[in-house]
Formats: C-alpha cells, structure tokens, sequence
C-alpha cells in the first residue's frame, strides 16, 4: 500500500503528541515536513533530524509531494491554514475549532467541500477506547432508546489568564469537546440549548470575559436530553465521566484512574486519584484518531468526524453562550438564521 505523506503545521503540545505517534506508529506513514512559526529549528532538528523543518507554514504546504496537512496552530490562525491547505489541495485534519466565527466556520467547511479536501475535526474524545465501547453498544441496542445523556467534563485547574482571553470562552474551548460527545453518543440533532454560568474558581476569568463553571442542558429533535456540567477546577483531577441511560439498560464510562488498586482498611475504602492532565488520560484517543484519518486517506473513505461535525458543535457553542448572557433557551434554528 502506497504510504499517505503528512505535513504537521505546529509543534506545540498537541502537535508533538501527532509527530510523536506517526513516527513511531504509522508504518503507511511519511512525515515528509513540519512547520512553526516560533519553534527555533535548531531545537527541532535535534529531536528529530529526519523531519524537514521550517518556520514558514506556506513553504511546507505548497510541497508537491505532501498529501495531506495536520493543523496544531493556535485557534486564532486554524482558519488561514485551512484556506491554505484547501487552495492547494492538500487533505486536513485540523484540532478544534475550525475558528471562533460561526461565519467563517461555515465557509470553510463549504470551501472544502467544494475543492473536494477532505476535512476532520480534532473531537478525540470520540475515539476513547471506553466511548468507542459505549457507542458500540448503543448501535447494538443493549440499552435500548437512549433517553438521557449525562457527561461530566471538569478540568484539574485553570488555563492562563492569557489563553481563557483568547480562546473563545468555555464553551468554544473546552464545552465544544462535550456538545460533540453528546451528538455522537445520541445520533441525534440538538434543537435547543439552555446554559447557565457562573465565576466560582477565579474572579480573574470574569475579567478576561468568560466564565469558569456551566450547566449546559440540550433538547434533542427528538425531545430527548443531554446535561452537561463543566468546571475549570476540579481539585481531584481530571475529572471525565459519562452515563448514558436508555429503556433497557444504563452505560456508565468512569474515570481513569492513576492506577487500579483499591486498598480496604479499617478507616475506609481508598483508590487512586482521576489522571490529571488531558494528554494523559486521553493518550489513547489521539492516538485511534489519528489512525482513523489515515485510513480514510488511504481508502478515500468517509471521514469520522467531518467539518460538518465541528459546525454542528460550534453552532451549539454560539447558542450556549447566548443563553447565558440572554437567561434562557436558545433554539439552534435561531443560531442558523443568522448565518
């Protein structure tokens, strides 16, 4: 099978987490090149040395030979490498989100679709080995009718102050990881959106415009729910879990742990703490995901998150946010009769 060759566009945490895992996992792989605009080359050519580096982004994607780009620039600059890497054919897997503006969102995924370049959203999540299980036993009904959905998300303390400036706000930024999850775990559209939100860990996140706790509830075209809540700061750690309740049957997916032992003592039962950093509990997801992308490039297949995907779930954002500044329901038809 003719290897697929890749091109990185950042090299920052997420985008060394990729380098890292097609390097040492992807056999069908070339990573003929990677780009970033303030990493030193020098640095780079030390740990990797047979990677093509620049600090150029158009320089690499205008490479004859790379088939595909891998997008993990800052939020701010996704929507220029994608036109970018749309106008010279180059297939994209790009982390969320798309941009900021529901707008721009939009057109992006119309233009890719249009030039016939492929487009992928970074929602790992999806690709957790357990969501990859609870969604497999959805799709085999052993729960029956999903009715109910309940997916808690609360990271182990807060971003800079700088990056919540910038980063779209909760639901842009962290929420939109779990208003994909509860589309793909329903197979369902949301129709409404009701959120609430508050500042309970920093008064600085109030400041810089953005809130660091919410309750999110979702309406589905169906009637059936979603709830959502999120927190900057859980002291604990990494805090991930899901239930999904239906007719015949209940799916619980809990936290990953430290590790497994459960010790039993005359003062209680004790385990390990939650993970408590992203990178570590979602290891694996990058990894699958990542493997999905390439098999879609080497099959021309579909892709199993789509740019349609990362609109729906930016959609859903725009309509949480508006909520909460509006204290009440926001119905997504409203959302999309403004674009």
């Amino acid at each position: 099978m003719k290897k697929v060759n890749i091109a990185i566009l950042g090299v920052g945490r997420i985008g060394k987490i990729h380098l890292k895992n097609l390097l040492r996992h992807f056999t069908g792989v070339n990573v003929v090149a990677v780009a970033d605009i303030n990493y030193p080359a020098e640095e780079f050519k030390k740990e990797f040395r047979e990677v093509l580096f620049s600090n150029q982004p158009t320089d690499i994607v205008s490479l004859p030979e790379v088939e595909a780009v891998i997008i993990c620039t800052p939020t701010s600059s996704h929507a220029a490498m994608i036109e970018m890497a749309v106008k010279a054919g180059k297939h994209i897997f790009c982390e969320k989100p798309v941009d900021l503006s529901l707008e721009r969102t939009r057109a992006l995924v119309e233009m890719a679709k249009t030039a016939g370049v492929k487009l992928m959203l970074g929602f790992n999540r999806r690709f957790d080995p357990d969501f990859l299980q609870a969604r497999k036993n959805i799709l085999e009904g052993r729960i029956g009718d999903v009715q109910v959905v309940k997916i808690t998300s609360r990271d182990p303390g807060l971003p800079p102050l700088d990056y919540i400036k910038n980063s779209g706000g909760l639901f842009m930024d962290m929420a939109i990881h779990d208003f994909d999850m509860a589309r793909y775990m329903m197979g369902k559209e949301v129709k409404e959106v009701y959120a609430k939100g508050l500042v309970l860990v920093d008064k600085q996140v109030a400041a810089a415009g953005d809130i660091d706790t919410a309750l999110t509830t979702l309406v589905f075209e169906d009637g059936t729910y979603a709830v959502i809540d999120n927190s900057r700061k859980a002291i604990y750690g990494y805090d991930q879990r899901i239930e999904i309740f239906g007719n015949k049957g209940m799916i619980q997916v809990d936290n990953n742990l430290h590790n497994r032992n459960i010790v039993y003592d005359q003062n209680g039962i004790h385990h390990a703490l939650p993970l408590d950093f992203f990178m570590d509990r979602y290891a694996a997801s990058y990894l699958n995901e990542m493997q999905y992308f390439m098999d879609a490039l080497s099959n021309d297949a579909a892709l199993p998150v789509s740019g349609e995907d990362g609109l729906k779930a930016t959609v859903i954002a725009v309509a949480a946010k508006k909520s909460v500044a509006e204290g009440r329901p926001v119905m997504i038809s409203e959302i999309l009769s403004t674009l």
